[in-house]
């Protein structure tokens, strides 16, 4: 592809060879002969450093955001900015020929995504994913490093979807990935918004910060699905201009769609699903926030034009989602394990309260905190478990480059005046296996944090660490 070709909608500040390029990136490891460089000033490193080098090394040229002098630079205002844009040329802009639905929020977008694709294919369309726990295309299924992907992986599995005949993209955007313009250039039929709470403020600093990296979605769609229980969902889609608005509720009857007469068992939740229509909604997945996660896909199919008997029909039989509220094979014994992706305030709240209005014996909550993350949630998640939970066995998440011990004090500090009966047990394994141990009949033991994760990020390195593994290893040891 030429050069021109690539920058094409871009505005270049100096004159450049249009040469042949044979592959774009803004990681210098993998620059090889051909490829455009794209020179990006990150947190630790600043690809214009390396300009030069890679041009010696063979890069067709080097895209910078300053005139470094160069022979081969091609000088935009934003480098960063425009990286996303020569990715989505360098593939032919794949997303152009897909309906794109944007899911934001703290909580909830994972789960919510997958029931939006359940529904759209019991309907006869064809749907792409992208998100935390894995990349789908159909029903293949691709590995996820990240919930909204580097550029350049987007528009890579855009252009495969494409090929394989998508008619829409399901997929998860990431505040970061949103401040950080992985998703510039793009343009989402229908963006919705799930909830908002403190999180990444390690990253975005400020709660401000942190809602207007949200908001960027919705600056980029033309239809908005928000929910209208949360005061930052009404707020988000202020002053822009949609073709569409349309909102979702429980407890106020202030929205397009409403869940009335909720019920709570074992096996899910049902509620009335009141709008144009009135129908049973049956969501097989338990949790008070199953009725907002199944509320928001069913209120974006019915917005996409899905039909409303489709929709129910698809919730009714739709899967749960790996590492969210996954109950793990205990072998007939007569205790509950669950494993959950909840490492927030918020998501930890909403799970244990959830299981609580199940359970018929104690909540016993396993937990940490991820270590170079923000740290003013630990004494929060805390509080919030000692004061839900039954018992709590405080241990490790993904520690990275603190010592455990460390976050396990901040965490202690939200337990101080709280009875909740409790123990400390830094190895994260130790702490299942005397879990397990000292199960009682009737218990949910909550795996809380590490979810669909299958490693651990400790000081000395990344290990597996599959919960599910950890659990069939104990309780086979157990006999």
């Amino acid at each position: 592809m030429k050069l021109s070709e690539m920058l094409k909608g871009i505005e270049v500040k100096n004159s450049y060879t249009d040469t042949e390029v044979l592959d774009v990136t803004q990681d210098s490891r993998l620059v090889k002969e051909g490829s455009l460089f794209v020179c990006i000033k990150g947190a630790a490193f600043d690809g214009h450093s390396v300009a030069a080098q890679m041009l010696e090394q063979g890069a067709a040229a080097v895209v910078v955001d300053h005139d470094l002098g160069l022979s081969g630079q091609v000088i935009v205002d934003n480098s960063r900015a425009v990286y996303s844009l020569l990715c989505a040329n360098f593939f032919g802009n794949p997303a152009d020929k897909l309906k794109l639905i944007g899911l934001t929020g703290t909580n909830g977008k994972t789960t919510t995504t997958f029931l939006i694709k359940q529904i759209l294919e019991h309907a006869g369309k064809k749907v792409g994913l992208i998100g935390t726990v894995q990349n789908m295309i159909g029903d293949k299924i691709y590995p996820a490093k990240f919930t909204t992907p580097d550029p350049y992986e987007l528009q890579k599995l855009f252009s495969m979807m494409v090929e394989n005949g998508c008619e829409y993209c399901v997929m998860e955007v990431s505040s970061q990935a949103l401040a950080q313009g992985r998703v510039n250039g793009l343009r989402f039929t229908l963006a919705a918004f799930t909830n908002l709470t403190q999180d990444h403020l390690d990253y975005h600093k400020t709660w401000e910060n942190y809602f207007n990296s949200k908001r960027i979605l919705f600056e980029n769609a033309d239809i908005a699905v928000t929910n209208a229980d949360d005061e930052n969902g009404l707020r988000i889609v202020e002053g822009l201009n949609f073709d569409k608005v349309v909102t979702y509720a429980v407890n106020t009857n202030d929205a397009t769609y409403v869940a009335k007469n909720v019920a709570f068992k074992a096996t899910g939740v049902e509620y009335e699903l009141v709008g144009d229509r009135i129908g049973r909604c049956n969501c097989p997945i338990p949790g008070r926030f199953s009725v907002y996660n199944s509320l928001c896909a069913a209120t974006c199919a019915l917005t996409l034009g899905i039909p409303f008997d489709d929709v129910l029909d698809a919730i009714s039989k739709s899967k749960g989602v790996k590492g969210r509220i996954e109950v793990v094979p205990t072998g007939g014994r007569d205790f509950t394990i669950i494993i959950d992706y909840a490492h927030s305030p918020d998501g930890l709240e909403n799970i244990i309260s959830s299981l609580q209005e199940i359970a018929k014996g104690r909540v016993v909550t396993l937990f940490g905190c991820g270590g170079d993350r923000d740290k003013t949630k630990r004494p929060k998640m805390g509080k919030i478990v000692a004061e839900l939970s039954d018992f709590c066995i405080v241990t490790s998440d993904n520690p990275r480059s603190e010592k455990p011990g460390d976050i396990i004090k901040d965490i202690l500090v939200g337990l101080e005046g709280i009875d909740t009966p409790h123990v400390v047990i830094e190895s994260r394994r130790d702490a299942i296996e005397y879990a397990i141990k000292n199960a009682q009949k009737d218990d949910i033991i909550l795996l809380a944090g590490k979810g669909h994760e299958t490693y651990q990020i400790l000081p000395t390195g990344t290990i597996h660490f599959d919960e599910r593994e950890v659990v069939a290893e104990i309780l086979e040891k157990l006999g």
